[in-house]
């Protein structure tokens, strides 16, 4: 165990920190423009509060480690998730690429997590790799989810887009 190991695990919360905050303006967006999709609607409101509380163990966990969030990754995160949701928002098809950006995403979140929890656990720091097991646990379930019910987003997509007088983007 170094202290550059112990740095190093500290700046990755920080990353994960700045991830959250970027997943959390990219979910509100897209949870906002849902019009005709309740179900998906639903589950990424729900995903939003997961994140808002994954955000706030990070940053427990970096002030109990002597650390502090980084105002520029945050911003500079929700910055970026802002410019994607407004160019998805102009795809005449935003809720299929909406789902999939989101998928691909939670996957980042996902690496991002078992990365933390194998470092964590190799400089000993059992709570780090506790709060991002539990992290990783929500990231995983929203996954799952987003592939569990692509099918149903795509086909009620598909039904609505050739429906005369009916709106199916959102």
């Amino acid at each position: 165990m170094t202290k550059a190991n112990e740095k190093r695990v500290l700046e990755w919360l920080s990353d994960a920190h700045a991830m959250e905050s970027e997943a959390e303006t990219m979910l509100k967006g897209q949870a906002s423009r849902l019009e005709h999709y309740p179900r998906l609607r639903q589950r990424i409101e729900q995903h939003v509060e997961e994140t808002q509380g994954q955000a706030r163990l990070l940053e427990a966990r970096i002030k109990a480690l002597g650390g502090s969030t980084s105002t520029v990754k945050d911003v500079m995160g929700s910055a970026t998730a802002a410019m994607h949701a407004a160019g998805n928002s102009m795809m005449s098809d935003e809720v299929v690429k909406g789902s999939g950006l989101s998928y691909a995403f939670e996957h980042l979140e996902i690496a991002t997590y078992r990365a933390i929890i194998a470092a964590a656990r190799k400089v000993g720091d059992q709570e780090t790799e506790a709060v991002c097991q539990e992290i990783l646990a929500q990231e995983e379930a929203m996954a799952e989810w987003l592939a569990a019910n692509l099918d149903e987003t795509v086909l009620t997509y598909l039904d609505r887009d050739e429906t005369e007088g009916q709106t199916a983007k959102r």
